[in-house]
């Protein structure tokens, strides 16, 4: 059975869901004396977070409950205590419910500390403490103010700029807003109000914000900032109301934290690489990129909008991105530090991955003669003038296609290629993103 994903569990909510949590509670327990808890907006939330809290306490660990928090929140909470545990489902629907563990550092857990888990939630039988050991479970105060202090010592001047904010009724409804008028700026806010049903799909990508394009212009305001449904994500929408890729954002980013070490991942430009820093490349997920970052690195990036700033935690934080965007927003037009970034030719798409087995794709993609192909992460094919990278998905049952170019028609060539020659192993659906 594959427990985790590449950003920690997610399922349909279910009984068996909720089964996993309590185990996944008595697991942790039993290796992490002292956990704080927090979980995100959804219905299905405080459900699950007290199967989780059953399983702590029956282990015989002490267990403190953050509440309504963002993902990134909860990890910088995690510092005091032994191990986090965030309820979320991340950009999921709303029906999705799921649980990622975090490290004092705010990194996620590894692969051998997930392996330790799984070894536990999949044993046939458990032990409980004696119940003479059995705590209670308390509150934690003070997580949202302690994180949101941390974030606003490091841009002391007023920024004095309008900012649309869309958190799409997840976690950082209250605290990004919250953040933002602390550092000055006048907030308007949009689907800033947790009710547990998004009221936009939670991913944050171009088709999911045309109204925060719309009220951005409208406004007349500098900046557009969106929220997936735990804000451990966050992407930038300009003063003329364009969605900012995460290839860009990436650049971006990183000229304005003065990066010179950075991780990313297999699927981000190969812009990057000709910014004249030192780049590192992992798997596709912000659990790899934090990994990787423990090694030392100045700033880290995934272009589904996920930024780790290693000065303050190596969780994924959208509400230190929010901040970051926004001082720089604050000195100068967003839309020249967008056009001033090197873009190629960029297709994305996602295909059904019923029935398909991407480890007998290799030998029928070799016919595209690339120059070197690795495995890290699927398969990516290198060609001298761009490259092609095949993979399954770590958090849906999908088979994500990526295709960069110098050129339109030699990116539109490697993907149309991938594809038709996907389209002769199975009968497949094809998706666009």
């Amino acid at each position: 059975m594959k427990l985790f994903g590449s950003s920690g569990i997610r399922a349909l909510f279910s009984q068996e869901l909720l089964s996993i949590a309590f185990r996944v509670g008595l697991a942790v327990g039993k290796n992490c004396p002292n956990v704080v808890i927090g979980r995100d907006t959804r219905t299905s939330g405080e459900a699950m977070k007290h199967a989780v809290i059953s399983g702590l306490l029956a282990a015989g660990a002490n267990c403190k409950d953050a509440g309504i928090i963002p993902t990134p929140t909860l990890a910088y909470a995690t510092r005091e205590f032994s191990a986090g545990v965030m309820i979320t489902a991340s950009h999921n629907p709303p029906e999705y419910n799921g649980i990622k563990l975090f490290n004092p550092d705010g990194s996620s857990f590894g692969a051998s500390q997930q392996e330790r888990i799984k070894a536990l939630v999949l044993a046939e039988s458990y032990d409980v403490t004696d119940r003479a050991k059995a705590d209670t479970c308390g509150d934690y105060q003070g997580a949202v103010e302690n994180h949101i202090d941390a974030i606003a010592s490091r841009f002391p001047s007023p920024l004095n700029i309008r900012v649309v904010v869309d958190s799409g009724g997840g976690a950082a409804s209250e605290v990004t807003p919250r953040l933002l008028e602390m550092l000055g700026c006048e907030v308007v806010a949009l689907n800033c109000k947790p009710t547990g049903e998004f009221p936009r799909p939670s991913e944050p990508v171009a088709a999911n914000l045309t109204e925060l394009c719309r009220l951005v212009k409208e406004s007349g305001a500098a900046l557009g900032i969106a929220h997936d449904g735990d804000a451990d994500r966050m992407m930038a929408i300009d003063e003329k109301g364009r969605f900012i890729t995460g290839d860009v954002m990436l650049a971006i980013l990183t000229r304005a934290v003065g990066a010179r070490d950075v991780v990313t991942t297999l699927d981000a430009s190969m812009s990057i690489d000709e910014m004249g820093l030192k780049i590192r490349r992992t798997k596709i997920g912000d659990t790899f990129v934090s990994e990787e970052l423990k090694k030392g690195g100045d700033f880290g990036g995934e272009t589904s909008g996920a930024w780790i700033f290693p000065s303050l935690s190596l969780c994924p934080d959208g509400i230190f991105a929010a901040a970051q965007i926004a001082a720089l927003t604050a000195e100068n037009k967003l839309s020249e530090l967008v056009d001033a970034v090197p873009v190629y030719p960029l297709f994305r798409g996602n295909i059904s991955s019923k029935g398909l087995e991407i480890a007998r794709l290799q030998a029928d993609l070799m016919a595209l003669k690339p120059l070197s192909v690795s495995n890290m992460d699927g398969i990516k094919l290198v060609f001298s003038d761009g490259w092609l990278l095949v993979r399954p998905s770590g958090t849906e049952p999908k088979i994500r296609i990526t295709a960069e170019a110098k050129t339109e028609a030699r990116a539109s060539e490697f993907y149309d290629s991938c594809l038709d020659i996907i389209k002769k192993s199975v009968d497949i659906g094809v998706e666009a993103n």
